[in-house]
């Protein structure tokens, strides 16, 4: 079965169209290292097939290795770790958010487009990386995640750059 993979961009935070406000949902930054993240990733990534569902402790050590810009937030509701946004600077003042997802026990509460909003807003508050400032934000979702994942970049204000098609 193919999958299609699509590409989104946001070139200016003016584009921005955030979701309803979800009092007392935030994102709170944390080390890369902490098996929260990691078995945080794996349950969001599980039904979806993501490669963090199943990272084995020494790959999540090259992942950081590999990727030392990157920043890991939890997104938590009040006391509640309810997902997590993982952002990555890339030279040129582009900002790749490399993960968003809430856990499967969240999903379809009314929290992604707030959720996302806070991610959106957090990358581009990023430092940028070669680059005065940041100038893009982009990410990339496929048809294997969850259904309303693309509707929600989209209605946030990203736009289509690319799709590919994946043979699996």
């Amino acid at each position: 079965m193919a999958k299609v993979v699509t590409h989104l961009e946001m070139h200016n935070v003016e584009d921005l169209r955030p979701g309803k406000v979800v009092p007392d949902l935030r994102l709170r930054r944390v080390d890369g290292g902490l098996p929260l993240v990691r078995a945080v990733s794996a349950q969001i990534g599980a039904p979806y097939g993501w490669r963090s569902a199943s990272r084995t402790d020494d790959e999540w050590q090259e992942l950081e290795r590999r990727h030392p810009l990157r920043q890991y937030w939890l997104i938590s509701l009040k006391d509640d770790t309810v997902g997590i946004a993982d952002l990555e600077p890339h030279p040129g003042g582009d900002v790749e958010i490399t993960t968003f997802g809430l856990l499967p026990e969240y999903v379809g509460r009314g929290l992604g487009g707030h959720a996302l909003t806070l991610a959106i807003r957090q990358a581009w508050d990023s430092e940028a990386v070669e680059s005065p400032a940041v100038r893009r934000v982009w990410l990339h979702t496929s048809s294997l995640d969850h259904p309303n994942a693309l509707r929600n970049y989209q209605r946030r204000g990203l736009t289509v750059y690319r799709t590919e098609v994946e043979d699996e």
